[in-house]
């Protein structure tokens, strides 16, 4: 028997709220059935057409994905459970390259298999794993330098006190933009520069928080590798399963 994938009561509690509500047209079908077939689709990275029949019509749940993404509704839920919680302690940026599929060439704006991620864990909270929270992400081409996407990054996140960082952002324009916005450095310097700039050891431990995030992320094969050519449709996945894992 296959195993499926199915939304617990928790984590439809916490998502029904966020769905859209009085829209013209036919009545939708199953929500939670549809957005389960889609979080499962998300994981398996099988081809549309081959989801169960379990969650309905395979057209049914890819034109759901494709239509929210396309309106922006899996971003804005996103952003609806990530909320506002005041000035972030600390945050971690790193990036990881993303393999892409033969399916995910043609689409318009050309192939943009990079993804970058910010990762942050609430105030005064100990660094498990487990609570980690994922807070913005973008995506690049993998021929472009990590540090490109990182003042993005830092919009999207909102305030925070302090950003750990490896060597790859170690550079005099992104120490800048932090140390303009009153954010402590927590980056090693790369050999190159001298002299070194000291920097917080114990607390750049706390870094492997957002390694360990993207080795979850990756447990999505959608996510793993990128079936879909459009860019908004990958990022709104990578958007669907962090809610999914972290924010329900």
């Amino acid at each position: 028997m296959r195993k499926l994938y199915w939304l617990s009561d928790a984590e439809w509690f916490r998502l029904e709220p966020l769905l859209p509500r009085g829209r013209k047209g036919a009545h939708r079908v199953d929500d939670r059935r549809v957005i389960s077939g889609i979080v499962h689709m998300l994981r398996s990275g099988a081809r549309w057409r081959d989801c169960p029949a379990e969650y309905g019509p395979y057209t049914t749940v890819y034109n759901r994905f494709n239509r929210w993404s396309r309106q922006g509704i899996w971003l804005a839920m996103f952003a609806a459970v990530t909320g506002s919680t005041g000035v972030i302690g600390t945050a971690a940026i790193d990036s990881s390259h993303i393999k892409a599929h033969r399916s995910a060439g043609g689409g318009k704006g050309g192939l943009r298999a990079g993804d970058r991620s910010l990762s942050r864990r609430p105030n005064n909270d100990a660094p498990r794993t487990e609570r980690r929270r994922r807070s913005a992400t973008g995506s690049a081409p993998g021929n472009q330098h990590d540090v490109t996407m990182a003042p993005e990054l830092l919009r999207l996140a909102g305030p925070i006190r302090r950003l750990l960082a490896d060597k790859a952002y170690d550079t005099n324009k992104l120490r800048h933009l932090l140390a303009e916005h009153g954010v402590e450095a927590v980056i090693p310097s790369i050999a190159r520069r001298k002299p070194l700039i000291p920097y917080d050891p114990v607390l750049y431990r706390q870094r492997n928080l957002i390694e360990r995030m993207f080795g979850r992320l990756k447990d999505f094969r959608r996510i793993a590798t990128r079936y879909d050519k459009l860019a908004r449709n990958f990022l709104a996945g990578i958007a669907l399963a962090a809610t999914v894992t972290w924010w329900t």
